[in-house]
C-alpha cells in the first residue's frame, strides 16, 4: 500500500520551485470571495493545498518522528495556542465572526505548510546541489520581480493592491508619481521585506561563490533588488536589509565586504527623491514637535507671570486683555501618527480585554503594523509567547552551529549565514509591519526557515535533536 502513493523522487523539488516561482510573481487575483471579508481564496491557496498533500504523502510513514522536534513542537503549540484565542473569541469575548476566526487560524497554518517542506526536502542531503538549483531560482525570481517593477513606473503596466475592500476585488491600478511600487507583491511593504530577507542571501552568495559570470549575474541581481528596495519607499525596511546585510556578511566572516555593500546601498538609496523626502519627513516632524513643546511651555510660564501680576495688584480693577495663545500648527508624519494614535491603543484595548488569550484573529481587523501587538492583542501573552518560543528554539540551534565557517562552507555557508541575518532584519520590520500574515513574504519565509533548521539538523546534529 505505501508504495502505492509513493512519489517520484523528485516531486517535492520542483514543487517547491514552482512554490518559490509562483508565490511572488502571481499577482493577488481574488479566486472566491469571503462574505463579511475582503480577504480572498486565492490561486496561492491551492497550491499550498497541494504541497501540503505531497508533504504528507512523503511523512506519512513517519509521521510520528516530525514532531520529536523542539521547533516542530513549538509549532504545534502555537497552533493550539491560535485554536484556544479562537474558541474563546466566539464563546467568551463574542469579539469576531465564527467563519472568520476560523478561515484565519487556518491561514496560519497554511503559511507553515513550507516549513515542513524544506525540513523534509534537505533532510535527504545533496545540499549544496539544491541550493544552486533554487539559488538561480531566486535570480530569475528578482529579475522578474524587477523587470515588473520598471514596467509599472515607466510603462503603466498594472499594479494589483489589497489595501482596502475595493481593490482587493482586483482591480487594477497604475502607478503615479510620488507613489510606491509593488512589482506583483500586494503592497510596497510586503515586497520591502521580501528583499530584506533576499538580499542578504545574495549579498552573501556573492562574496562568497566563485567565478566570474556568477559574480556578475548576482551583482546584477542585488543591484536590481537595491532598485526596487528604493522604490518600495519603505524607510524601517531599509534599515532592516543594512543590518541584516551586516550581520549575515560578519557570520560568513566577509568583514571587508561590509563597507562595499553598505557604500553601494547608500548610493543606490541616495538616488531615491521619495525615499529622502521620508526619511527627511522624520526629522522635521521631531523637529517641529521640539519646537511646539518649547513654545507651549514658554507660553505657559508668560500666561503665569501674567497671571500672578494681575493676582498682586493692588490699585484696583485692571483692565487688561488676557492674551489668547495661537493655535498650535499640527506637525506629523501619517504612518506614525496612523500607528501611535489609531492601530497600537486597538491593539491594547484587545489585549486588556482578555490578556490570556486575547479577543481573537481578526478582531482588531486586518491592520495593526506591529506584529507583535497584533498576536497580544488576537491571541493574548500566551500567544505571544508560544510564537517567539519557536523563534527561540530555533535560535538555540543556530546557536549550537555557530560560528557558521567551522561547519559549512561555499553556497551552503552563504545561505545560512544570509538568512540568519536576513531574520534580525525581519525581526526588526514587525515592529511596524503585520508582515507575518502577508502571505507572500510569509509563504516563503517558512520555506527558507524550513530549509535552514534542515540543514543546520543534518549536517552537524542529526534528527533526534
Amino acid at each position: 500500500m505505501p508504495k502505492l502513493f509513493k512519489l517520484p523522487e523528485n516531486t517535492l523539488k520542483y514543487f517547491v520551485a514552482a512554490i518559490l516561482l509562483a508565490i511572488p510573481l502571481y499577482p493577488k487575483f481574488p479566486f472566491l470571495r469571503i462574505p463579511g471579508t475582503y480577504v480572498s481564496i486565492r490561486f496561492e491557496d491551492f497550491l499550498l493545498a497541494i504541497l501540503a498533500l505531497v508533504c504528507l504523502l512523503e511523512i506519512w510513514p513517519k509521521i510520528k518522528e516530525l514532531f520529536n522536534h523542539g521547533v516542530e513542537k513549538s509549532i504545534l503549540i502555537y497552533l493550539g495556542v491560535g485554536l484556544a484565542s479562537l474558541i474563546s473569541a466566539v464563546f467568551l469575548t463574542q469579539s469576531v465572526e465564527v467563519h472568520i476566526v476560523i478561515l484565519h487560524w487556518l491561514r496560519r497554518i497554511e503559511y507553515l505548510i513550507p516549513f515542513f517542506a524544506g525540513v523534509l526536502l534537505f533532510k535527504k542531503g545533496n545540499h549544496a546541489d539544491l541550493l544552486n538549483f533554487y539559488l538561480k531560482v531566486i535570480v530569475l525570481e528578482v529579475f522578474l520581480l524587477f523587470f515588473y517593477g520598471l514596467g509599472q513606473k515607466y510603462l503603466s503596466w498594472p499594479v494589483i493592491i489589497t489595501q482596502n475592500e475595493e481593490y482587493a476585488k482586483g482591480i487594477a491600478l497604475r502607478w503615479i508619481p510620488g507613489s510606491h511600487i509593488n512589482s506583483t507583491f500586494a503592497g510596497h511593504y510586503d515586497l520591502a521585506t521580501y528583499l530584506v530577507m533576499m538580499l542578504p542571501i545574495l549579498a552573501t552568495s556573492f562574496f562568497i561563490l566563485k567565478g566570474k559570470i556568477t559574480k556578475a549575474i548576482l551583482g546584477l541581481n542585488i543591484f536590481s533588488g537595491l532598485w526596487l528596495m528604493a522604490n518600495a519607499v519603505s524607510r524601517i525596511s531599509v534599515v532592516s536589509y543594512l543590518i541584516g546585510s551586516v550581520v549575515a556578511l560578519a557570520l560568513a566572516k566577509k568583514y571587508k565586504a561590509i563597507p562595499v555593500i553598505l557604500l553601494i546601498s547608500f548610493v543606490f538609496f541616495g538616488f531615491s527623491a521619495d525615499l529622502k523626502a521620508r526619511y527627511m519627513r522624520i526629522i522635521e516632524v521631531t523637529k517641529e514637535k521640539i519646537i511646539q513643546t518649547v513654545k507651549t511651555q514658554t507660553q505657559a510660564y508668560t500666561l503665569d507671570v501674567f497671571a500672578q501680576e494681575v493676582e498682586g495688584t493692588t490699585s484696583g480693577r485692571v483692565s487688561s486683555n488676557t492674551p489668547t495663545p495661537k493655535p498650535v500648527e499640527v506637525f506629523e508624519d501619517r504612518s506614525t501618527s496612523i500607528r501611535f494614535n489609531v492601530e497600537w491603543p486597538r491593539a491594547i484595548r484587545a489585549f486588556r480585554k482578555n490578556p490570556l488569550l486575547g479577543t481573537g484573529y481578526s478582531s482588531i481587523t486586518l491592520a495593526t503594523d506591529n506584529d507583535y501587538l497584533r498576536l497580544l492583542g488576537e491571541t493574548g501573552i500566551l500567544g505571544l509567547l508560544a510564537f517567539l518560543l519557536i523563534f527561540v528554539r530555533i535560535g538555540l540551534l543556530i546557536k549550537k552551529a555557530l560560528p557558521l565557517t567551522n561547519h559549512f562552507s561555499g553556497i551552503n555557508l552563504a545561505y545560512l549565514s544570509g538568512f540568519v541575518g536576513c531574520l534580525i532584519g525581519v525581526f526588526i520590520n514587525a515592529f511596524f509591519i503585520d508582515i507575518f500574515e502577508a502571505s507572500k513574504f510569509a509563504i516563503l519565509f517558512w520555506l527558507f526557515m524550513g530549509i535552514a533548521v534542515s540543514m543546520i539538523r543534518y549536517r552537524k546534529y542529526g534528527y533526534n535533536n
